[in-house]
């Protein structure tokens, strides 16, 4: 699990259910309600189900989360949206859609081991590449006026902070990880034909 801008996927949990702000849990599950009638989310959903993986209504639920995380996947429970720091709908979805990307990783490896450095840094390339979290426009309103090759740099950001938050990565072993898997999976655009 990363910090509130940066939801990732996460060998360990934390939620409890202190509010401190955002949306109420019930007010966040109806905005997953909505995120599920997305095309993008109709489309994970049922690529999941094509390997193999279950993925009902209940896969992904609302919390209240104690830590500045904006969700996180665990495999086995599912996927997290922490509502006390989700505020709009399109917050919600770009959680959602991450990570369900994180859980058909997870489902198509089989042997994906997220105490793995070199593991998790892939999934969150892939996540980060193919979720749209650094569309030019989110960046900009985090505070980036890059505009050219800003979408590499955010995932490269981005991954960084999620990989150096697992406790078997120190920060040294979650850039070389980084490094070691970028071409491969930032070019691995699977289940889309080509990064959305």
């Amino acid at each position: 699990m990363a910090d509130k801008s940066e939801p990732t996927a996460s060998p360990s949990k934390s939620f409890s259910s202190n509010v401190h702000g955002g949306r109420t849990v019930e007010e966040c599950q109806d905005m997953i309600r909505r995120s599920l009638t997305g095309p993008t989310v109709k489309f994970l959903r049922e690529h999941l189900q094509k390997s193999g993986c279950f993925v009902g209504d209940s896969f992904i639920k609302a919390v209240n989360c104690d830590k500045q995380i904006s969700g996180g996947y665990v495999r086995g429970e599912g996927i997290m949206v922490c509502s006390n720091h989700m505020n709009i709908q399109d917050e919600v979805d770009q959680v959602v859609i991450h990570e369900l990307i994180h859980a058909y990783d997870d489902c198509r490896a089989g042997n994906l081991d997220w105490a793995n450095c070199a593991h998790h840094a892939c999934s969150e390339i892939r996540a980060g590449h193919l979720s749209g979290d650094c569309h030019y426009k989110r960046e900009l309103l985090r505070g980036y006026l890059k505009i050219r090759g800003h979408e590499q740099e955010c995932v490269r950001r981005r991954v960084m902070k999620s990989v150096m938050a697992n406790p078997y990565c120190s920060e040294t072993a979650a850039r070389d990880a980084m490094e070691a898997v970028w071409d491969v999976c930032y070019n691995d655009t699977k289940p889309f034909d080509r990064a959305p």
